[in-house]
């Protein structure tokens, strides 16, 4: 029987191969080649960009897509981009990050009990994936969910990102939730009783250049994830690391 580790190698190297969406493959490839002039010098990933941490950790994090500068130019989950600024700055508050900067896939970084993935592995146009690319994706989503033993919070950023979620959670066969959810930043549901999902605003330029996201309000996203894995920890409900924290 294949350990976590194995089983994640594995499905990670099945994403870097995929070229299940025609449109997906010719922009990301198409971008890494023509870049734009800032990155003119570097070298782009150009590739689906698989997922990030350890996959027993308690909190997952799924986001929408790589950005075209941002994670299909450094091959790894919100790094070089304003987006990931926001979100590791916020992870390193909160102890789920060793640095609070994300420039390269090489700079060090480290996930605490966390771990990250998203709805859409290759960089989309406009950021906006197609639903048929939703679907050929989720299958790497579905089979990341059922490792979801040890998992006790998952924070979704953006509406995509929790739809993605749902119909990903439903397809591993889980209980639905017992209420209706409909997102919102700030969103808690219970999805059992070791279980809590959290929504969020995604921290695009978008959200956060308008003021509609702004850092007080994402750090409670997970100044709340925190909590809730302390106080497991604290009646004694399996988080196996909290040094990891």
């Amino acid at each position: 029987m294949k350990s976590l580790l194995e089983m994640l190698t594995s499905l990670q190297q099945e994403i870097l191969q995929c070229r299940l969406c025609p449109r997906l493959v010719e922009w990301r490839e198409r971008v890494a080649r023509e870049k734009v002039l800032r990155f003119r010098d570097q070298e782009y990933w150009g590739r689906p960009v698989p997922s990030f941490g350890k996959a027993d950790a308690s909190l997952l994090i799924i986001g929408l897509a790589p950005a075209a500068h941002g994670g299909n130019r450094t091959g790894r989950m919100f790094t070089g981009d304003r987006s990931g600024d926001w979100l590791y700055e916020a992870l390193y508050r909160f102890g789920f990050a060793n640095q609070p900067l994300s420039l390269h896939r090489n700079d060090g970084l480290e996930l605490l009990n966390c771990f990250i993935t998203a709805a859409v592995r290759c960089a989309p146009p406009d950021n906006k994936p197609l639903p048929p690319e939703l679907d050929n994706c989720r299958r790497y989503l579905r089979q990341e969910l059922k490792w979801t033993e040890q998992k006790r919070v998952i924070v979704v950023l953006g509406q995509i990102a929790l739809n993605a979620f749902l119909k990903a959670w439903r397809e591993t066969g889980a209980s639905p939730p017992g209420e209706l959810i409909k997102f919102c930043h700030g969103g808690e549901w219970e999805l059992s009783s070791r279980l809590t999902l959290i929504s969020s605003y995604h921290p695009s330029q978008q959200n956060t250049q308008t003021g509609r996201l702004t850092r007080p309000m994402f750090h409670d996203i997970f100044k709340r994830a925190r909590d809730l894995l302390d106080r497991n920890q604290d009646s004694g409900s399996g988080i196996l690391n909290p040094a990891e924290r």
